[in-house]
């Protein structure tokens, strides 16, 4: 992996950060006689959506991107497999993209990487951690050996061209989280990434609230904010009472203990494991993407596990019950996951009892809740006992909460403010709690993914839009599936296929129609609607022989509406119609 010079903690003296201002002005200033006073900052998601954060920062023909993320698919979205930020924009302007600065490692800053480095070739700057999960999905993708890889340190700079980025540590529900500092000599700007303030965090590192003061004090053009519980009052509270709350429900417990958390919350997944082995439990990690983070974790020294502590899912019948602790997936009610297939009775080597206590740590992403209670319940039906956020303090959020909020906007005291990563309603909340503080309305704005803003020391608007619609995946392809297609499958979903075969000989039916109904009706119990269905489509090719239309285009459209206007009169349903002529 390739290593950044790392700058002195990033404590250069005022006076020598003036003088880089004053040099890359002057520079510009020379540049063909143009001054380029202006920075461009270009949200590409992240905005009105929860996911695929990516903001492109353009600055003297030069583009900086922060996160690079990828969002699950939303209802509706039938057999998509992840949505990503529009890369058109990125890849139009290759030639001016220097870098990729991520804040974390959660997958909705993340997750899109391999797509844009397979389009554009560009450096990654990311802390230890960050780069470790990256370095494996980009093995995955066979990308490894060409990616450019940078590990900065918080508290560290990296220049990039005209820009100058400032690493800060941050809270979060994973390891090695910063915030950024984004300084050009056109304005500064203070993007938090997702954030959390714990004054009692598991690892002891405290956010670095001195040196988000500190640049307040030198003054900060523009904030980007983390937006994700700007609803919730009060804070989002400290990691280590999840500890304590582990250690009350092992305590005694004569069942084996199911524990499902996210797999990134690396300090969650410590505290499993120090209770499991205060009460001399074996602990088995299963799933896929939590014995990935714990193999990376541990690998780069994020986890201590004690030797011989974690046993193979094989050894499992070596020990009792109350001798086990599982650390799974599953926690927002994925089917597929390890825990949806405990639920389900089709894991390979878990079968769910009245043996077992089962600890949900982690509270349902909104749109999971009825995943997550329908899992509940089929583990209750087995004969589980099973611990949700509901009976117990087993979870607390990554996300600063409004009084969080308040103390970042008091310290970093900025100009402009823009309100990022969340939804639309989350983005108002927002905007409205910052003017609460004592922020001019006017310098408050909430915007859309794919504007493009301008920002000076003196304004910020909007001068430009560009491509910012969400890219859909479907197995291997990208960007292939369209509303049209979606649609399509809305329909398919809730009204099923109607298929009418006919076979042809001069313009003439010489053949059917045959009838065959997907998700409409059962054929068998229908059989009044199929033979009126079949006068229909007869009497449909009969006025087109009447007209000596042969084309097959236009009869296949006449068959179309006149089984429409038949099937929703008789069902008040609108199933897709196939007409399929063949030519005897």
């Amino acid at each position: 992996m390739n290593e950044q010079k790392q700058n002195n903690n990033g404590k250069k003296s005022s006076s020598k950060r003036h003088s880089w201002f004053r040099k890359k002005k002057k520079k510009n200033n020379n540049n063909n006689g143009k001054r380029h006073d202006k920075l461009k900052v270009i949200p590409i998601g992240g905005l009105g959506e929860i996911g695929k954060n990516m903001t492109a920062f353009e600055y003297n023909n030069q583009i900086v991107i922060v996160d690079c993320g990828m969002m699950f698919p939303e209802d509706g979205m039938y057999g998509i497999d992840s949505v990503l930020p529009d890369f058109s924009y990125l890849v139009e302007n290759a030639s001016k993209v220097k870098g990729l600065v991520i804040t974390h490692g959660h997958e909705d800053h993340i997750g899109a990487i391999p797509y844009l480095l397979k389009k554009i070739n560009v450096p990654i700057y990311a802390t230890k951690f960050t780069m470790g999960l990256i370095d494996h999905k980009l093995e995955e993708h066979r990308l490894i050996s060409q990616a450019k890889r940078h590990v900065i340190a918080a508290g560290n700079e990296v220049t990039i061209g005209d820009f100058r980025i400032e690493f800060i540590h941050v809270n979060h529900s994973i390891a090695d989280a910063v915030a950024l500092c984004i300084k050009t000599p056109a304005a500064t700007v203070f993007h938090t990434g997702d954030f959390k303030i714990d004054f009692n965090p598991v690892d002891g590192d405290i956010i670095d609230l001195q040196r988000i003061a500190a640049l307040g004090n030198r003054g900060v053009d523009l904030l980007l904010c983390d937006s994700t519980n700007v609803e919730e009052n009060g804070y989002a509270g400290s990691e280590t009472e999840i500890g304590k709350t582990f250690y009350d429900l092992f305590r005694g417990n004569k069942k084996r203990i199911i524990v499902t958390t996210f797999a990134s919350n690396v300090h969650r997944v410590q505290q499993i494991i120090n209770t499991a082995a205060v009460y001399n439990r074996k602990v088995i990690i299963n799933g896929r993407s939590m014995e990935t983070m714990v193999s990376v974790a541990s690998d780069l020294g994020y986890l201590d596990i004690p030797k011989n502590l974690v046993i193979d899912i094989h050894d499992m019948k070596k020990y009792k019950p109350s001798q086990l602790v599982v650390i799974t997936t599953g926690s927002q009610g994925e089917p597929m996951a390890a825990l949806g297939r405990m639920a389900n009775g089709n894991h390979k080597y878990l079968q769910i009892g009245k043996d077992d206590t089962i600890i949900i740590s982690a509270s349902p992403v909104p749109g999971n809740e009825k995943m997550v209670a329908e899992i509940i319940n089929k583990l209750v039906d087995l004969g589980a006992e099973v611990i949700y956020n509901k009976f117990a303090n087993i979870h607390v959020s990554g996300h600063a909460k409004r009084e969080e909020l308040k103390i970042i906007h008091t310290l970093v005291k900025p100009t402009f403010f823009m309100p990022v990563h969340g939804e639309a309603r989350m983005l108002k909340l927002h905007a409205d709690l910052a003017e609460s503080l004592g922020m001019d309305a006017k310098n408050i704005r909430i915007q859309q993914n794919g504007d493009v803003m301008q920002l000076s020391h003196k304004e910020f608007k909007k001068i430009d839009e560009i491509s910012a619609e969400p890219v859909l995946v479907d197995g291997l392809g990208v960007g292939d599936i369209g509303n049209i297609v979606l649609n399509d499958r809305k329909r398919l979903s809730e009204d099923g296929l109607f298929i009418v075969a006919i076979t042809m000989k001069n313009g003439k039916a010489v053949s059917g129609p045959d009838i065959i109904s997907r998700g409409f009706v059962y054929m068998r119990e229908s059989e009044d609607l199929i033979n009126g269905a079949k006068a229909t489509v007869q009497k449909a090719l009969k006025n087109c022989e009447n007209k000596k239309v042969t084309d097959w285009k236009t009869i296949k459209s006449d068959i179309q509406d006149a089984l429409f206007r038949y099937l929703y009169k008789e069902t008040q349903r609108k199933p897709m119609i196939l007409p399929i002529l063949m030519e005897a």
